[in-house]
């Protein structure tokens, strides 16, 4: 909601019975116009609570980590909110990404009518659907403008990624195994000339990997395994981990290879050979990638902090007493201003009586000349 729509809200509210003030929500922050309120940190908290329970975290746990975090879920928010606010004034148009995530998520659910679809997500966000629809384009929006802003900004030369193998070649030493993707397509339950289709699905998808089509898009899009939601990865494996008709056919691809449907009385399997690691010290083209990794999240963190300082130094930011943005701009005031108190203009029967009555004619203007009005008074 808009600082704008809430103020109404709230002008509406008092309009209605001034004498028994009604409560409409409590705003934490303003943030260029934006607000964020008291309910978004407690959902923030509901989430992270029922998150870790998920998981199987006990309750002392639990109550240590909110501890530790609690305090900057404001921070967070206002990390998000300024950076989907900057993905907007750059004009990133990230539509048709949402509607295919959510598209995706539908045919993950299986449920294919649209309401009982934007009830689910509500059941299972607590937002309505709009609102999860602007919370998913707005986590784009933050990752689209961190990479632009941010990451695309920061240079590793390649010696230094060389230095650092031939200094920490200890670190690469490693057993045998192999990282794949999955598609799994289904036949149960299905007729004979489905269970055709289905075989004709993966043959025509191999020949789309093949062709240069992301292996991970195809597994999102396409695959009945659980690994869909993960694009299709699989935990590494080493030898001796995986059944023999497989073993036998991954250990013997190429890196980056797609193997042919793979047939089970269920289904079709269809892997990709991601990466093989070969037992001893990897070679430093095999770990390139990783080491560049090693040497860039310690540079992404702090220019992503500096990034987000300079948002803030920025922007109209108002924090309301006892709420603590964790990461504040030093120097930057944030004090809270609380917006003018809306009172309707009230007179006595007496006073409208006294008036002296004022009648105006209608006058509709030709188009195209002055919209000057006309009246007429009568006392």
């Amino acid at each position: 909601m808009s600082y704008r729509a809430l103020l109404l809200s709230v002008a509406a509210a008092s309009l209605l019975s001034a004498a028994d003030p009604i409560v409409i929500e409590q705003i934490v922050a303003k943030v260029n116009g934006e607000i964020i309120t008291r309910s978004e940190l407690d959902r923030m908290k509901r989430s992270m609570v029922e998150d870790m329970k998920a998981r199987g975290v006990n309750a002392a746990e639990i109550d240590q980590a909110m501890k530790d975090r609690e305090k900057d879920f404001l921070r967070e928010k206002i990390d998000s909110m300024l950076l989907a606010q900057k993905g907007r004034d750059l004009n990133i148009n990230l539509d048709a990404e949402v509607t295919k995530y959510v598209a995706n998520l539908q045919r993950q659910s299986k449920i294919t009518d649209p309401d009982k679809f934007q009830a689910y997500i509500k059941e299972n966000t607590g937002m309505p659907y709009e609102d999860y629809r602007a919370e998913i384009k707005n986590s784009m929006l933050t990752r689209r403008v961190i990479g632009q802003e941010v990451s695309s900004k920061i240079i590793i030369p390649k010696a230094d990624v060389r230095k650092y193998y031939d200094d920490h070649k200890s670190e690469f030493s490693r057993e045998e195994r192999v990282f794949l993707r999955e598609i799994f397509l289904s036949i149960d339950g299905k007729s004979e000339a489905e269970k055709a289709a289905v075989e004709k699905k993966g043959k025509d998808l191999v020949a789309r990997a093949r062709k240069g089509e992301k292996f991970n898009e195809l597994a999102r899009d396409n695959s009945d395994s659980e690994s869909a939601r993960n694009e299709g990865e699989l935990p590494p494996s080493k030898k001796g981990e995986l059944r023999k008709e497989i073993e036998d056919k991954v250990w013997a691809a190429r890196r980056n290879e797609v193997l042919d449907p793979i047939s089970f009385p269920n289904g079709w399997l269809i892997l990709k050979v991601e990466e093989h690691h070969q037992a001893g010290i990897a070679e430093f083209e095999e770990v390139e990638g990783e080491v560049m990794n090693k040497l860039f999240e310690p540079r992404m963190q702090p220019a992503v902090r500096e990034y987000l300082t300079k948002l803030r130094s920025d922007a109209f930011l108002e924090i309301r007493e006892g709420y603590t943005d964790t990461a504040a701009a030093a120097g930057k005031s944030t004090r809270w201003s609380d917006p003018a108190q809306l009172k309707p203009e009230t007179v006595t029967r007496a006073e409208v009586a006294n008036q002296k009555r004022r009648k105006r004619l209608l006058f509709v203007p030709v188009p195209g000349t002055s919209t000057g009005n006309v009246s007429t008074s009568k006392s």
